[in-house]
């Protein structure tokens, strides 16, 4: 997958498809809090999504309290947001869904 930047217009309309995410204020990354029933859930959903960004070759910058996970989605070594960041954060929606 490529890790082309999205210019804005891509940025903004590639968000407007993707469910509970919201571009950070300095317009690098997207941001998502996902709270579960437990921590057991919540670490499920973690390690269900590190599988999938391992595969991808792109990791999220995260944390977790308890029942609760931050997420911020960003491709370092192209300034921005790219396809992959979508792409994982889709994917992230799907498991959080169980």
């Amino acid at each position: 997958m490529p890790r082309e930047k999205l210019d804005k217009p891509s940025v903004e309309e590639a968000l407007t498809r993707l469910e509970g995410w919201a571009l950070a204020l300095d317009g690098l990354s997207i941001r998502r809090t996902f709270t579960f029933k437990n921590f057991s859930e919540a670490f499920a959903f973690m390690t269900r999504s590190a599988l999938a960004a391992e595969k991808l070759d792109h990791h999220p910058d995260w944390s977790n309290v308890y029942r609760t996970v931050e997420v911020a989605l960003s491709t370092h070594d192209a300034g921005g947001l790219t396809e992959l960041d979508f792409e994982l954060a889709r994917r992230m929606n799907v498991y959080a869904r169980g």
